[in-house]
């Protein structure tokens, strides 16, 4: 399928998700938030694909943010749709069974931070930057940044950037935790390919459980939550892949996944 907004392509079992509107810094307006939505379908529905890279085109950014020329003139009603729309987007993110790895390749601000927050890996490139500016525009974030902001790293230092509206860069980012590594931007989507890769490689059912668990167990209390990972666990063992790895390591080979 071909999208006006974004670029979707398969990489053996790795599928590389391109939000591209280079012209606008790939703002997120209504027309790519809902072909984001479609192409996570078909993602979704495509079961050689086993780890998603997500990143923006054009090398300035990743995704500025929302779009503001759309959002400029919204009514309360509209504005609340449109927040409706990227939470949507973004918690399909985190309820598909692929793991997703945000390469992040420049500015993810606003609306950019908040879909790299909702994907389950963050990388970055050392030029890129981060925040949540809402408040310098006289607005809230609306794409999930006072929820998954804090969960990320503590109250405190999420109050900090929701409050001011202060931009950090990547090596900040790392260090209060929002990214895994920082790469140069020459060897970014690489190393997040090779990291997808890996992902791919493993088993896809315990990899697939293992995302489940910790999407639906933190928010949770820690007895239910546990309650959930032993479902999934005892799960892996109706696999044909947990009987292959495990036999696989009693014998010293490396394992033969078939996903089944």
């Amino acid at each position: 399928m071909e999208y006006a907004n974004l670029l979707l392509e398969k990489n053996d079992s790795v599928a590389i998700l391109t939000v591209n509107r280079p012209k606008a810094l790939n703002a997120l307006n209504s027309d790519t938030l809902s072909e984001l939505s479609s192409a996570l379908d078909a993602v979704i529905q495509d079961s050689a694909i086993k780890a998603v890279v997500l990143t923006g085109s054009g090398g300035k950014a990743f995704v500025a943010g929302a779009d503001i020329s759309q959002m400029k003139d919204f009514n309360s009603l509209q504005g609340r749709r449109f927040a409706q729309l990227g939470h949507a987007v973004f918690r399909k993110i985190e309820l598909m069974p692929q793991p997703v790895i945000a390469a992040i390749n420049g500015f993810a601000l606003g609306g950019g931070c908040e879909l790299a927050m909702a994907c389950d890996i963050r990388i970055a490139a050392e030029n890129a930057k981060f925040g949540q500016p809402e408040v310098t525009l006289g607005l809230t974030a609306g794409f999930g940044g006072t929820q998954r902001l804090p969960r990320l790293v503590g109250t405190g230092i999420a109050s900090e950037l929701l409050f001011t509206g202060d931009i950090i860069d990547a090596q900040e980012a790392y260090r209060i935790g929002l990214v895994n590594k920082v790469y140069t931007s020459e060897a970014l989507l690489e190393e997040a390919l090779k990291l997808a890769r890996r992902i791919a490689d493993r088993a896809p059912a315990a990899v697939q459980l293992s995302k489940s668990a910790i999407q639906r167990g933190i928010n949770l209390d820690l007895d239910s939550a546990q309650a959930y990972e032993a479902e999934v666990f005892g799960l892996t063992f109706s696999t044909q892949d947990q009987t292959e790895g495990c036999s696989a390591f009693l014998e010293k080979r490396k394992p033969v996944f078939e996903g089944r």
